[in-house]
Formats: C-alpha cells, structure tokens, sequence
C-alpha cells in the first residue's frame, strides 16, 4: 500500500461524527482512522495462497505432525 489515491465518498453524518470521535481517542487523524479500519477488514479476506491452503486442509491433505522438533528438522 505505498501510493495513496484521493477519494470522495458521502457518509452518513452520524457515522462521520463517530469516526472523528474515535479517531481523536486513538490520537490520530481521521484519515487514518479510516485507512485502518478499513485495511483491519480487508486484511481479513483471504488471499490466493491462504484460499489453496483453505482447500487442501478441507480435502484432507495435511501432513500429520506428532513432534514439532523433528518437524523442524525436516525444514
């Protein structure tokens, strides 16, 4: 996330004055605020690697690990 890009958007102006509230709690400002916020929910969706890795654990492709110290080794 390194360019920044401008945005208009409306809001409802009871979720503004909350957003401007918590933000000046944190200390920050309300653009990043919101920049985290959103970033904390998106950052939840998973990416490509973590959605193949969703679906080799569902069809059962897992190796079995009995000790984590072997384990290790092996890497």
């Amino acid at each position: 996330m390194d360019k920044k890009v401008r945005l208009t958007l409306q809001l409802d102006s009871d979720l503004l004055d909350m957003l401007k509230e918590e933000a000046k709690a944190k200390q920050c400002s309300l653009n990043s605020y919101v920049e985290k916020v959103l970033a904390d929910d998106i950052g939840n969706i998973p990416n490509e690697a973590t959605k193949a890795a969703i679906e080799e654990a569902r069809r059962g492709n897992l190796e079995r690990i009995d000790n984590i110290d072997d384990w290790l080794e092996k890497l």
